[in-house]
């Protein structure tokens, strides 16, 4: 089943924090999903100041600069996974090196019926 993991953290601390992972451990942790033929993708976002919202109501469309809501933690990036279960997919996100400063928000992906 596949599962998204949204890596969720504060911006203003992400890259300041004693615990804050770098780049050399988010890669090898990506490479180490990947080659257990897990991972179907992951990407890290652009900051938070950068989103650009989009609303449509009544056939109007209505566009703001910014994210959707202001959060004290903000999607920083994502990981799609094939896992077993619910189980395998909490351990997966456990091991994210930015859920040490921040949290990941762990979701069953959908299946549409086409």
């Amino acid at each position: 089943m596949k599962y998204l993991l949204l890596v969720y953290s504060d911006e203003n601390i992400l890259h300041d924090s004693p615990d804050s992972p770098r780049d050399p451990e988010c890669n090898d942790y990506c490479e180490s999903v990947r080659a257990s033929g897990r991972l179907i993708a992951a990407e890290a976002l652009e900051p938070v100041r950068s989103a650009t919202t989009v609303r449509m109501r009544g056939g109007k469309q209505s566009i703001t600069d910014g994210p959707f809501a202001e959060t004290k933690e903000q999607l920083a990036g994502f990981y799609l996974v094939d896992a077993r279960d619910l189980n395998e997919a909490l351990q997966l996100a456990a091991k994210i090196p930015a859920a040490r400063v921040g949290s990941v928000e762990v979701r069953p992906v959908r299946q549409l019926q086409l």
